[in-house]
């Protein structure tokens, strides 16, 4: 579990292809205090860490985590956002991330408004039941508060310090995104779906 607020931008110093996947090595201060074994989420994608080494740290990413999220289109030298596992004796400061993307958006504009930005990004119809104004999404493992929502993307703004320490500078329009909507509003479309309520798009759906 993780909370969307990150604490580190590692840059991506080599891309590996397995039998069976992927295998990554990402270069970072948290290096150091990284263990084989650990959790790490990755532009928002929960991997376990096998080797630390070097002033980095790899990881294995599955087939399904490749065709599911944006992993599989990094290349060396690309800056991703990391962060490690929520403390139980650690403050929430952002919302419950897990680290399981349900879907891959596109940045469609990015809008400075003095010292902040507003970034639009398009999701796939299937998660509209699970993305509202004012609820929390995570953008590459960032959360953020959905200011603006219409049919087909939904509009954040961005604060300063948000900006300068994650690899949103880093980003232009129509590159991919890691979408991992709130569980919280899963858990509410799946009782509905329990109580016989008919629902348009959704994740379940999708996968039939």
């Amino acid at each position: 579990m993780f909370t969307g607020l990150i604490e580190s931008v590692g840059r991506l110093a080599e891309v590996k292809t397995t039998p069976t996947g992927l295998r990554l090595r990402v270069v970072t201060p948290l290096a150091s205090e990284l263990r084989a074994g650990e959790s790490l989420a990755v532009n928002g994608v929960c991997l376990t860490v096998v080797t630390v080494g070097d002033g980095g740290a790899q990881a294995d990413v599955s087939p399904e985590t490749v065709r599911a999220t944006t992993l599989g289109d990094l290349e060396p030298g690309t800056l991703v956002n990391l962060e490690r596992p929520l403390r139980a004796d650690a403050r929430l400061g952002g919302h419950f991330v897990q680290g399981h993307v349900d879907a891959t958006g596109r940045l469609e504009e990015i809008r400075p408004q003095g010292d902040f930005y507003w970034m639009a990004v398009s999701f796939p119809s299937l998660l509209s039941p699970y993305i509202v104004r004012k609820g929390s999404i995570a953008v590459d493992g960032i959360s953020l508060t959905i200011a603006g929502l219409g049919p087909k993307q939904f509009d954040v703004q961005i604060v300063p310090f948000t900006w300068e320490h994650t690899n949103l500078h880093a980003l232009g329009p129509h590159d991919r995104v890691n979408i991992e909507c709130d569980i919280l509003g899963k858990y509410v479309v799946r009782v509905a779906e329990l109580s016989g309520l008919a629902i348009r798009g959704g994740l379940r759906a999708a996968t039939h």
